[in-house]
Order: C-alpha cells, then sequence, then structure tokens
C-alpha cells in the first residue's frame, strides 16, 4: 500500500499556471488566444490539452499543444462566452489548471499590426487626390506617349476615306474583368471618333453583359458628340458564346466588310493568333492590347501597335484626357517612383546593415 502510494506521489503532475485569454487583437473575431505558465513538469509531459466550457460546468477538448509551447489560439463564436483550463498530459495522466473566465472574441475595426498598409493607402491617397486636384484646376500633366493610341485618329481617318467600317473587338472577358473594363472605357472614346468621321462601327461582342453595357456606351458617345440619328442600333451586336465559334464569326465578318482598322482590345485567349492574322491578310490596320500575358507575342508578332501591360489600363485616361483618370494615372506614377525608391534604399541598408529592413513590410 505504501508502495502504491509513493508511485502515485511520485507520478503526479504539476498543474501548469497562470491561465489567461483574450480576444486575439487586430482580427476580423471568431478567435480567443489563451496564454499560460508551463507546469513544473514541463520537460515531462507529452504536451498540453486545452478543455473549454460555455457553462464552467462541462468541459471539453478543443485543442493540443506539445510540450514548451505556452500559447495556442482557440476558433470561437462572436455572440459565446467561453471558460478555460489547461491540462498537463502524460500517458493518461492530466492535472488540470483552475479554470478562467468568461471571455469572448469580437471583430476588430483594424489590425494594429499593419500600420504600414495605412501609411501606404493613406499617401497613395494624398498623391492621387493631389493630382485629381491638379488636374481638375486645368494643370498640364504629362504622360508619355503611346504609339497605340497616338495612332487611333490616323486609323479612323484612313477608314473613312476608303469607305471602309472599324471593326472593335472587346475580347471574351466577363464583364468583371479589368481587361474588359479598360476596353469599355477605350470603345466610347473609338465610338465618338467613328461618330465625328461619320464612320461605320462594328462591334462584335461575346458576353451578353458586354453587349449590353457597349451598346449603351456607343450609344452614348454618339450623343455626346451630337450624331446621335448617326447611331446604329445594329452596330454593336451579340455574336457567340463560345471563344471558336466567336472567332470565326469575325473571321467572317472581317472577309465580308473588309474593315479598314481592326481593335483587338480586351481579354483574349488562343483566338487571339486566328483574328490578328486574318485581319492582316486583310491588310486592315490593328490596334491590340490585353492583359493575357501568354497572348501578346501573337499580338507583337501580326498587329501594328499592341498595348503592353499597364498601358492598356491608362489607354482610356489617355484618349480621354478627363481630369480624373489623368490624376489618377499620374497619382499612380509618383506612387511607383516612391516605392522603387524605397526598395534601393531598403536594399542598400539589408546589404550593409544588420537592421531587419524586410519587418518593417510584414
Amino acid at each position: 500500500m505504501i508502495m502504491i502510494i509513493m508511485i502515485a506521489v511520485m507520478s503526479a503532475l504539476a498543474p501548469p499556471s497562470g491561465v489567461k485569454a483574450y480576444d486575439t487583437p487586430g482580427d476580423g473575431g471568431s478567435s480567443i488566444t489563451i496564454e499560460w505558465q508551463l507546469s513544473p513538469d514541463d520537460e515531462d509531459v507529452d504536451g498540453y490539452e486545452i478543455h473549454r466550457s460555455t457553462d464552467n460546468v462541462t468541459f471539453e477538448k478543443v485543442g493540443f499543444v506539445g510540450k514548451g509551447i505556452a500559447q495556442t489560439e482557440d476558433k470561437t463564436k462572436d455572440i459565446e462566452r467561453y471558460f478555460y483550463r489547461i491540462a498537463a498530459v502524460r500517458d493518461t495522466a492530466r492535472a488540470y489548471s483552475p479554470s478562467h473566465g468568461p471571455f469572448s472574441s469580437s471583430a476588430q475595426w483594424f489590425s494594429t499590426t499593419m500600420w504600414n498598409v495605412l501609411i501606404g493607402f493613406i499617401v497613395s491617397s494624398f498623391f492621387i487626390i493631389f493630382y485629381i486636384y491638379r488636374a481638375r484646376k486645368g494643370r498640364s500633366l504629362f504622360i508619355r506617349k503611346i504609339a497605340g493610341l497616338s495612332a487611333v485618329d490616323d486609323a479612323v481617318g484612313r477608314a473613312t476615306e476608303m469607305g471602309k467600317p472599324i471593326l472593335y473587338s472587346l475580347g471574351l472577358g466577363q464583364i468583371d474583368a479589368i481587361a474588359t473594363i479598360a476596353s469599355l472605357n477605350i470603345v466610347g472614346e473609338v465610338a465618338k471618333k467613328c461618330a465625328e468621321f461619320e464612320t461605320k462601327f462594328l462591334c462584335p461582342t461575346f458576353d451578353p453583359v458586354v453587349y449590353t453595357v457597349s451598346r449603351e456606351i456607343v450609344k452614348q458617345s454618339y450623343s455626346t458628340v451630337g450624331k446621335p440619328d448617326r447611331y446604329d442600333p445594329n452596330s454593336v451586336f451579340y455574336l457567340a458564346a463560345s471563344s471558336m465559334a466567336y472567332a470565326s464569326g469575325i473571321c467572317g465578318i472581317m472577309t465580308r466588310e473588309r474593315p479598314a482598322t481592326n481593335f483587338w482590345i480586351g481579354s483574349f485567349g488562343a483566338e487571339s493568333l486566328i483574328l490578328a492574322e486574318t485581319g492582316a491578310a486583310m491588310g486592315a490596320i490593328q490596334i491590340a492590347g490585353t492583359d493575357n500575358v501568354t497572348q501578346l507575342p501573337f499580338f507583337i508578332t501580326a498587329c501594328d501597335y499592341t498595348l503592353i501591360g499597364e498601358e492598356l489600363y491608362a489607354a482610356s485616361a489617355y484618349i480621354s484626357k478627363e481630369p480624373l483618370l489623368l490624376g489618377a494615372i499620374k497619382g499612380e506614377d509618383f506612387i511607383k517612383v516612391i516605392i522603387v525608391g524605397l526598395l534601393l534604399v531598403g536594399s542598400v541598408i539589408g546589404l550593409v546593415t544588420k537592421f531587419q529592413i524586410l519587418s518593417l513590410f510584414k
């Protein structure tokens, strides 16, 4: 009997102590952080079990961490209140700490670990608003010349002189694609020039929603230049919902109508080369732009002008000269200069000192 008692005493575990819990800071809620002081027998335990209760009577195991670890996070419901206790575990033995609580979680308005993002947002907003203000005041804002967009007037004029139409494709993207949105901004400006020169305009579309939006944009463009009567409701039309059927349909249009200028601006896939090659064979001036990197080589090879990278997104500001768009583009360019400068300075500091420069950007 004495031996059994001695073995039981020798095998007894000391429980962890100092248990505390709190709402995990800087998160979106649904999380409570639990901390405790390790058991004096930490070297001999298998680990620690985290037990949780909503009534401080019936506990359930919700987690386990290895020895030497004194912190964990528990996934919770924000509307619930919880009690916690920690158990040191060795084989079948358990040594429980007293329960603590209640604790509850909630969503935070701001993450204190994201100050660098807040500072970047404020600085970026300042420069964009500043340049929009300057543009609206009539100040001249320099934007690098984009050859493909500078050729739009010549392309429309050439089509007018030849008595041929202009073909504009917005690609195969949906209405929420960035390239499609950029193309919708451009199609309105191209339609304005067609209205001014009284040039026939053709715009086959791939997506029903894109068709509806582009039709209204083109219609508005004709009204803006004072020629609503020149707008042809059949100039913007739905063609097909299959990529190859769409490409085949456009190739047929090019063969029959023989447009003087083709615009391929938007999101394109494997059909890009078919369209561009057919257009080149028809002898049309072709201006292309897409954010699909794998299709850019085909457009560069077969088209006269290609909008590469951010040129596609800056195109609407470049053509329209709208102060809001120009200011945003100029502000973004200035922010890029600041980012490049910070990268250079950070690289030098990281190379010549032991300061953990990358920790500032986490």
